[in-house]
C-alpha cells in the first residue's frame, strides 16, 4: 500500500490521503468558489502539505475537476439505482401514470442528492454566478451515461402527447436541477422572511417541501390527464 505523510508528520495510506484532500477541497471550493479557493487553505483543511496535493493533482483546476467528477460519479450511481430499471423498459413510461411516476423519480433523485450534498450545491451556485466559466474548461471530462436515453424518453413523451413542450431534453433536465437548487439555497431567506422562522430542513418540514417541489415540477412539464383516462390506459 502506498503511503503519504501529512504536514504534521503522520503517515496515511495514499487512498485515504487523496480522499481527505478531495473532501477538504470540496469544502474550500464551496466556501470560496474556484477563483477564491487557495491551495494552502485546502492543505490546512486536509492536514496535508501542498506538495502532496500537487503529487495527486497537477494543478488547482485538475483538483477542482476531480471534486466535480466525484459528485458526478455519485449521482450516476444514484441514477443507476433509482432510474435505470425504469429507463431500461419502455413500458414503464408508456402511459400517463407511468410517465408521471418516472418524472417524479427524476425530480426526487435530483432533490435528494442536493439535500445530502450541500457543499456540491454551493459549488454549482458559484459556477452559476461566474457564468460557468470554470466548468466549461472541464466539461469534456464528464461522461453522459443517460443522455441518449433521456433524449429518446423526452422526444417520445412529447410525440405521444405526454409532455407540454418540445424543448431540448438537456435544458428540461437542467431546469429540474435548477428548481431544486433554488428552493434549497433560498432556505436561509425563508427562515428570515417567514413569520414562524420555520426550519425547512427539519424532518417535519422537509417531507412536504420535497413533495411540493416534485409535484410543482412534474405538473409544469407534463400535460394533465383526467384520472379515468389514466385508469383506462393502465388497464390496456
Amino acid at each position: 500500500m502506498v503511503e503519504a505523510t501529512s504536514k504534521h508528520g503522520r503517515v496515511h495510506n495514499a487512498e485515504g490521503a487523496r480522499e481527505a484532500i478531495l473532501n477538504a477541497a470540496e469544502t474550500v471550493f464551496s466556501e470560496h468558489g474556484f477563483d477564491g479557493a487557495r491551495i494552502d487553505s485546502i492543505a490546512n483543511a486536509s492536514s496535508y502539505n501542498s506538495g502532496l496535493i500537487f503529487h495527486y493533482f497537477s494543478d488547482k483546476l485538475s483538483l477542482y475537476a476531480e471534486v466535480i467528477k466525484r459528485a458526478d460519479r455519485e449521482m450516476s450511481v444514484l441514477q443507476a439505482r433509482t432510474l435505470a430499471p425504469l429507463l431500461g423498459n419502455k413500458i414503464n413510461y408508456s402511459t400517463p401514470a407511468r410517465f408521471r411516476a418516472l418524472l417524479k423519480q427524476i425530480v426526487a433523485t435530483n432533490f435528494d442528492y442536493l439535500v445530502e450534498h450541500p457543499r456540491f450545491t454551493r459549488i454549482l451556485i458559484w459556477e452559476q454566478a461566474a457564468g460557468w466559466q470554470t466548468f466549461s474548461m472541464i466539461y469534456s471530462q464528464f461522461e453522459t451515461d443517460y443522455s441518449d436515453q433521456f433524449e429518446e424518453l423526452f422526444r417520445t413523451a412529447y410525440n405521444t402527447g405526454l409532455l407540454r413542450f418540445d424543448f431540448a431534453p438537456l435544458i428540461q433536465l437542467s431546469m429540474v436541477l435548477q428548481v431544486c437548487m433554488t428552493f434549497l439555497t433560498f432556505i436561509p431567506l425563508y427562515r428570515i422572511a417567514l413569520p414562524s422562522g420555520e426550519d425547512l430542513f427539519s424532518p417535519a418540514a422537509s417531507k412536504p417541501a420535497r413533495m411540493y417541489i416534485i409535484d410543482f415540477v412534474v405538473h409544469a412539464m407534463m400535460i394533465d390527464f383526467p384520472e379515468q383516462i389514466e385508469w383506462i390506459a393502465e388497464g390496456e
